[in-house]
């Protein structure tokens, strides 16, 4: 009993010369760099963490951050960081070498470092432009700047998803980020009417989300997509042909038709093609060849295909409109735009998806939308029974290389089912 005492004293004071030894090894490890921390042990090792950010080790400074407010330029912020004149002179000349600081927006972020001495002396200065563009000046004899960019860290990832009212909501819903819901529709524009979609649709996708430090910040590439609309399984597959990535579908055919579903993103539709419909102005029955999109006013609207602008202009029943001629058979019209982008005007060619014009209520309107026209060989025809065909698929030749490059994102898809 007596030895077992000793023995259990013994361990006792070995540990607490060891723990002794190690702390004070730390401490005087940790005295000489107050920015270094020690983060884990292995085999007598330790390992040490210095905290950085805009490659400034944060430890060594008192730091602030603040938003832009409106009509400041960076002289005015360097000012009220306490810089004096001829300083506030050399780091806006030195910054607008890197940097259009004319480009500085009102509440984004910026951060002041200064020193924890009695000086308090600002050394850096860092705008966060964008989550990965950031302009940096270090004041030392003389300020320096520099334009930085931080590191996007792409990580693959799978989402699947049912359709409950719309597709928007439904990224909501299924915590995904809604900008899905534009890639998304953005890939099947030709093939999927986005706004008759169902209850119950549903869609996968397999995707690159990124992230800077630690954080996400959007979506990145998608590799592969399904899209079950009405039944019916639509599959999506990235794929670069002729220096070009574009999507097809599992035969090599392109997702992408001559003309888009319909010439706005998200929108609903408020009126169809109708021989006799009941004008809400005029309070008459005559025909409506066109499709109205009731939407928000100022919302883009996009030409449906390549072509070059027929017309432009005012009248008293269309109000501001625009008229697209896209080949010798299909014509489009646009009609209530409440203005147009700057530079559109007759004779000029745009390219399908390009923004001709915005959402508004001019002319026989009784509120903002957009009164969407299409002529086949000069006869009007319904737009959303259009169907129009796809551009060059990949070629027999191709076909067993695109067949083998899609082969494991099919299984990876399939995967997500179960």
């Amino acid at each position: 009993m007596h030895i077992n005492k000793l023995s259990i004293i013994s361990i006792i004071i070995v540990i607490f010369i060891f723990v002794s030894f190690f702390k004070s090894s730390e401490s005087s490890i940790v005295s000489r760099n107050k920015n270094i921390y020690a983060v884990g042990i292995d085999q007598n090792i330790i390992y040490y963490d210095i905290k950085k950010e805009y490659d400034i080790t944060i430890d060594s400074f008192n730091i602030s951050q603040n938003r832009i407010k409106r009509n400041y330029n960076l002289a005015k912020l360097l000012f009220e960081a306490g810089l004096d004149n001829d300083k506030i002179e050399k780091a806006t000349a030195r910054s607008a070498e890197v940097f259009d600081t004319r480009k500085m927006k009102a509440g984004n972020y910026y951060r002041l470092y200064y020193t924890k001495d009695s000086s308090n002396t600002l050394k850096y200065f860092v705008y966060k432009h964008s989550p990965t563009e950031y302009l940096k000046i270090s004041f030392g004899d003389e300020p320096r700047a520099l334009q930085g960019e931080k590191e996007i860290e792409n990580i693959k990832k799978t989402c699947s998803g049912t359709v409950s009212s719309s597709l928007w909501a439904t990224m909501i819903e299924n915590n995904l980020d809604p900008m899905m819901a534009i890639r998304l529709s953005e890939i099947y524009a030709w093939t999927v009417d986005f706004f008759g979609l169902e209850e119950g649709d549903q869609f996968k996708v397999i995707y690159d989300e990124q992230f800077v430090d630690s954080i996400p910040i959007g979506i990145g590439r998608i590799y592969a997509a399904s899209f079950t609309h009405k039944g019916e399984n639509l599959l999506a597959y990235e794929y670069e042909k002729d220096g070009v990535k574009s999507f097809f579908d599992e035969n090599g055919k392109s997702l992408r038709r001559e003309f888009l579903k319909a010439p706005l993103r998200f929108s609903r539709i408020s009126s169809g093609f109708s021989n006799s419909r009941m004008h809400p102005i005029l309070r008459i029955r005559r025909p409506h060849s066109g499709v109205d999109y009731a939407a928000p006013a100022g919302t883009p609207i996009y030409t449906i295909g390549d072509g070059t602008v027929i017309a432009k202009g005012y009248t008293k029943s269309a109000g501001n409109y625009i008229k697209i001629r896209h080949n010798s058979v299909y014509t489009s019209g646009y009609n209530h735009l409440s203005r147009y982008p700057k530079g559109i005007k007759t004779g000029q060619r745009v390219s399908q998806g390009q923004i001709i014009g915005y959402v508004g209520s001019t002319g026989y309107a009784t509120g903002p939308h957009l009164d969407f026209r299409m002529w086949k060989n000069g006869h009007a025809v319904d737009p959303l029974k259009i169907k129009a065909p796809p551009v060059k698929p990949i070629s027999d030749d191709e076909l067993p290389v695109y067949k083998l490059a899609i082969h494991r994102l099919t299984q990876e898809l399939d995967k997500s089912d179960s």
